[in-house]
């Protein structure tokens, strides 16, 4: 009966879709007999239908007047093996894909054929069938708009209550296999960004705003697992550590883009939701309270975790109101949030912190009791290890736990290692560059760029405001000590009241200057650390550049004395780096560096990626440290050297008002010591054979170019200006100290 099938037709013609259309009816039973010939058939038809629509409309007005798609769900009903499903929700996949024509559309998405499809007992058992019906989804929210998802809802005066699309797909949105939660991300962006109101406020509502709480529980354990990974690599790195970093740190930061995305989509309610859920999720019980102040060698990696993931958050997840309560959070003492992860607020206790690894998400239970009010509570973990139950080791000065985190994030600046210095200026350095910040709050925590400073007040001065103007013109050229009180008050009033997070609040002093001399003294101080490396300076002498970007009159004469003996130090430890092993090459690295330094500092963003604090930090190096002998090791010291040096060098000619140049002022044109010796040599162009020269600074040597014939000869490295040469010459008998020059050849680093 089946093998008429294969007789010879026109393989794309109306009569073959009537062919095969027809034997598809006749079809009362699918097994091992007939299953090949029904999967050609619905393989045949998608070709054909995809055909139809770029060629010949006929063919889909067939399709739709014979109601071949109730054919396909009959078949399925009727199919007992999986490769039936298999092919079918491919033949369907790719008609939905390929068809052009809104009419076509409409026809698939009505009749209630596709939420059939979509609510099907499949056999998710199998791997293969559920891609194809992950894909499937995937198909269907690509061709979502206002009007065709109107046609997958169910509705009730005017209110949706039935969307199986939306709601099947997040049954698998935290799915092992990573492109299968992909896809269903992709299928909810585009249910999200039609932007239908009805559809709005359904995936708004109990139970589906669970959703958006399982997501940040689902980021919150991928954090978790970075700590983990982190720590491990702390202890015992391994070849392919930074690698396996890397990986998770993708995976993590693609995860805030899709938070990112969703919020695109201007769904206020969905802004309010993940906004709550990172907060008391994640900020609140667990960033926050690992800020605590450690010993310096003592690299804790909860730290370090917690300082990159706020970087990344603030600046991948752009919500005006989680921004502004992360830095009025600053303003509170640490052990405000230690408590509250010892206990519940408001009502609502979130499940229990931090997981291992073995520990699966329930996505049924992530979230559930998520009710009107919200909890911060997180006990202690041996993923972070000794996360909240150690006591803070507070500041120096007889400090306490009292300090707020921003004196926390300072103190990192001024007595934390390489790495907790260069997430403390990862953090501000966010903070400074996220537009969706209010500036009074960015001028509270003192790093206010002085150029918004002014055209704010200027922009007061403009409209009449007499405050303005007096502080334009006045050497405090800062906000108002009100106004940055009056926004803070909002966002520390908000943590309080929706929150739960309360405490005495801050004092503030009577100057808003303050916070600002706080930020320049951390740093100067910074920048005066010999044991922190060079580009972590870097991110510090940016900093500083972005925060006094004209002129020097808030530096005060600590501030300048402080860098100019640092400078100094640095020039002596450049100039023994002349007695060194690569002398040759300083100019040319000293001129190398002074370019990158310049463009650097004058860049829009920070010289080093906050995610380069989580990869071990490169090693200093230290007399000690330089084995006898080992050039490359005493290379790398000196190229750190000149680093360090051409930062502060550049940051001495930023201070006394002077236009930075583009090139180093190497020779000045008192220094004669550099061309001293060439003087004495008479030589003072480029040396050439048979060119006589004087011997008092040379090296006598012998040179065999023959075996047993050794010749005598004077050896001399000379330069003048940026030019070299090494050269050879033979004594004169009759006119010592003379010679007459036999080889010469460039010194390495010079320009000839």
């Amino acid at each position: 009966m089946w093998f008429s099938f294969w007789r010879s037709k026109d393989r794309f013609s109306l009569d073959q879709l009537r062919y095969l259309a027809d034997q598809l009816t006749k079809v009362q039973i699918v097994n091992d007999v007939n299953k090949d010939f029904v999967i050609e058939a619905l393989r045949s038809i998608a070709e054909l239908i995809t055909y139809g629509d770029q060629h010949d409309p006929s063919f889909f007005e067939f399709f739709m007047e014979k109601q071949v798609v109730g054919d396909f769900v009959r078949i399925l009903k009727l199919s007992r093996t999986i490769s039936i499903p298999l092919q079918l929700l491919q033949t369907v996949s790719i008609m939905i894909q390929n068809l052009q024509s809104e009419h076509a559309i409409y026809y698939m998405f009505s009749n209630e054929h596709m939420n059939y499809l979509i609510t099907y007992s499949f056999d998710f058992r199998n791997d293969e069938l559920l891609s194809y019906y992950i894909s499937f989804l995937r198909a269907i929210g690509g061709k979502l708009n206002k009007n065709t998802i109107s046609l997958l809802v169910k509705t009730r005066n005017d209110e949706v209550v039935s969307f199986p699309l939306y709601v099947e797909a997040i049954r698998f949105a935290f799915h092992e296999e990573n492109m299968i939660r992909a896809a269903v991300r992709a299928v909810t962006l585009n249910v999200y960004h039609v932007g239908d109101d009805s559809v709005n406020r359904y995936i708004t509502s109990a139970p589906h705003t669970d959703y958006f709480s399982n997501l940040v529980s689902f980021f919150k354990k991928q954090c978790m697992d970075l700590n983990r990974l982190i720590s491990e690599t702390l202890k015992n790195p391994g070849p392919d550590s930074n690698s396996t970093i890397t990986a998770a740190v993708d995976e993590i930061e693609d995860n805030l883009y899709y938070f990112s995305d969703v919020i695109s989509a201007g769904i206020p309610d969905v802004e309010r939701l993940i906004t709550d859920s990172i907060l008391t999720l994640l900020i609140f019980p667990v960033l926050l309270p690992s800020l605590r102040t450690v010993a310096v060698n003592d690299m804790q990696s909860d730290v370090v975790t917690s300082l990159y993931l706020l970087c990344c958050i603030l600046r991948i997840v752009k919500i005006k109101d989680l921004a502004n309560t992360i830095v009025a959070a600053l303003y509170y003492p640490l052990e405000s949030f230690t408590k509250c992860s010892e206990g519940q607020v408001n009502g609502y206790i979130p499940d229990h912190g931090f997981k291992s690894e073995s520990d699966g998400i329930d996505n049924d239970n992530l979230a559930k009791n998520n009710k009107k009010r919200l909890v911060v509570h997180v006990p202690c973990s041996s993923s972070f290890s000794d996360f909240h139950a150690q006591s803070i080791t507070m500041l120096n000065n007889g400090s306490s736990s009292n300090a707020s985190l921003r004196e926390v994030l300072l103190k990192y600046v001024t007595d934390g290692d390489d790495v907790q210095v260069l997430g403390s200026l990862s953090v501000l350095a966010t903070l400074l560059r996220t537009k969706e910040l209010d500036e009074s709050m960015l001028d509270g925590l003192g790093i206010l760029p002085q150029r918004k400073q002014q055209k704010k007040l200027l922009l007061q001065a403009l409209v009449g405001s007499a405050s303005g103007e007096e502080q334009l013109f006045s050497s405090e050229s800062s906000l108002t000590r009100d106004g940055i009180a009056c926004e803070l008050d909002v966002y520390l009033e908000k943590i309080k009241e929706q929150y739960g997070v309360s405490f005495q609040p801050p004092n503030f002093v009577s100057s808003p200057r303050v916070p600002r001399f706080q930020v320049l003294d951390a740093l100067v101080s910074l920048l005066c650390r010999s044991n922190i490396s060079a580009e972590t300076l870097w991110d510090g002498g940016w900093l500083l550049r972005q925060l006094l970007p004209y002129r020097q009159s808030e530096f005060n004469k600590h501030h300048l004395k402080l860098l100019k003996v640092s400078y100094e130090n640095s020039a002596c430890a450049i100039e023994k780096e002349v007695k060194g092993f690569w002398p040759d090459l300083l100019i040319t690295v000293l001129c190398d560096e002074w370019r990158k330094c310049k463009r650097a500092m004058e860049s829009s963003s920070p010289p080093k990626e906050p995610k380069s604090m989580l990869f071990p930090p490169r090693k200093l190096f230290s007399e000690e440290d330089i084995p006898e002998g080992s050039s490359f090791t005493a290379g790398e010291r000196m190229h750190e050297l000149v680093k360090v040096f051409v930062l502060l060098h550049q940051l001495q000619i930023f201070t006394h008002g002077r236009t930075l140049p583009d090139q180093p002022l190497i020779y000045q044109p008192s220094d004669h010591r550099t061309n001293s010796r060439a003087q004495t040599s008479g030589l003072v162009s480029v040396p050439k054979p048979g060119t006589e020269m004087n011997l008092g600074n040379a090296v006598p040597c012998r040179i065999a170019f023959e075996r047993g014939k050794e010749r005598h000869f004077w050896f001399l490295a000379i330069s003048v200006g940026t030019s070299g040469w090494l050269v050879l010459a033979e004594e004169l008998p009759l006119k010592k100290p003379y010679g007459v020059v036999r080889v010469a050849a460039p010194l390495a680093g010079c320009n000839d």
